[in-house]
């Protein structure tokens, strides 16, 4: 069974949130939970926000008890941006996207199998 929590929007950089979530994949609740908590990046309260909604869906909504679950998949997928502007010399501008994301934390009860090199 597949549980899964979205947070949408959310104001940082995909790309710095990336390696977060490549690192809690296939690991149990607890320990996901340990890597994000210890975490200093602000990508890390998110990631960490998402992935308790997902174990209090599992535990509310699907009967499944915490301990037994794994991180399936955790992905942070780009979303909109939004432009501003900075200025420059001779009254021209350089144009800043300030960048948002989707966190998705999917969460089963099967231990995944471990990934090929």
């Amino acid at each position: 069974m597949e549980i899964k929590a979205v947070s949408k929007y959310v104001r940082m950089t995909p790309t710095k949130a990336r390696d977060l979530t490549r690192a809690i994949q296939g690991k149990s609740v607890g320990e996901a939970l340990q890597v994000v908590e210890l975490n200093k990046r602000k990508a890390a309260v998110c990631i960490a926000k998402t992935l308790k909604s997902a174990i209090a869906n599992a535990e509310n909504n699907a009967d499944l008890s915490a301990d037994k679950l794994y991180v399936a998949q955790a992905v942070v997928e780009n979303g909109p941006s939004i432009p501003r502007y900075w200025p420059r010399a001779r009254g021209s501008a350089s144009p800043i996207r300030k960048k948002m994301g989707h966190i998705r934390v999917t969460l089963t009860d099967e231990k995944p199998a471990k990934k090929k090199k």
